[in-house]
């Protein structure tokens, strides 16, 4: 069950090895904090997935966190919150951090021309959260958005750089260059650990807008009504995967510079 108890742990899933890039940004904002990560490394990708197997994917996760009794989830994947944030919502009574509108909020701040890109995995971009949000938000928007599955298995395969790499950003982002964008929504957060490849491509002028630290800022505004917790004690993780602990564990320590992951194995 989840808790409002201060001191508890907070809950943070993805799908796989993007999530880390939300924690990372969290364990710079949090240092006294204590977090439960999961990554669904046996189900991922999410995006190429129908909505209701998102969804029951989505609460599957929040569901073995809140067994941990913490005291807030961090939905630390696009895709799940795009398709399932209400449905967590609304069967945990503690607060629930997606990534959608943190990441809106941040273009609408940087954008010069009002030209938005959004990337993301087929399910997220076909569910249309980002443009709609985006639209909503600036009556000025133009919205460019483009689903890029093969981004994702790259970096699940530590490949964030090199030829084949540029081939498939080329492939992707060639439309978005040519419409001008000047901000573009890296809306997975397995996409900032090809951040260097997609502004070699792009250019100074475009900005790109991860998720991470926008959901970490969210996620202290909350703990700040009242979750805070009182130890200031050493911050602590605890990693579990649902397959392949010990590449998850290389890759996370290689990609993202996050000392001591040892991950361990569960079936949800």
């Amino acid at each position: 069950m989840v808790t409002n108890n201060p001191d508890a742990p907070i809950g943070v899933f993805d799908s796989g090895l993007g999530g880390l890039t939300v924690l990372k940004s969290c364990l710079s904002a949090m240092p006294h904090e204590r977090f439960v990560y999961l990554g669904d490394t046996a189900r991922t990708p999410y995006g190429s997935k129908a909505h209701e197997t998102i969804r029951r994917y989505g609460l599957d996760c929040a569901h073995f966190l809140a067994g941990h009794e913490v005291k807030m989830l961090i939905v630390a994947c696009n895709t799940v919150s795009a398709h399932a944030l209400e449905d967590i919502e609304k069967e945990f009574d503690c607060p629930v951090i997606g990534t959608v509108d943190p990441a809106i909020s941040t273009a609408l701040r940087v954008t010069k021309n009002h030209r938005y890109g959004v990337i993301g995995t087929e399910a997220t971009i076909a569910g249309g959260v980002y443009q709609r949000g985006l639209t909503a938000a600036d009556p000025a928007a133009q919205v460019f958005a483009k689903a890029c599955p093969l981004f994702v298995p790259l970096v699940e395969q530590g490949m964030v750089s090199g030829s084949i790499v540029e081939q498939v950003v080329e492939l992707y982002m060639a439309e978005l260059k040519a419409a001008r964008v000047d901000s573009i929504i890296l809306g997975c957060t397995h996409y900032p650990l090809l951040a260097g490849a997609f502004q070699a491509y792009l250019g100074p002028d475009v900005t790109l807008v991860a998720c991470s630290d926008a959901v970490a800022a969210a996620a202290v505004h909350e703990l700040r009504l009242g979750l805070l917790g009182h130890s200031e004690g050493a911050q602590t993780v605890e990693y579990f995967v649902t397959d392949a602990a010990d590449k998850f564990d290389g890759l996370g320590a290689t990609l993202l510079g996050i000392k001591g992951i040892h991950a361990t194995h569960v079936d949800l």
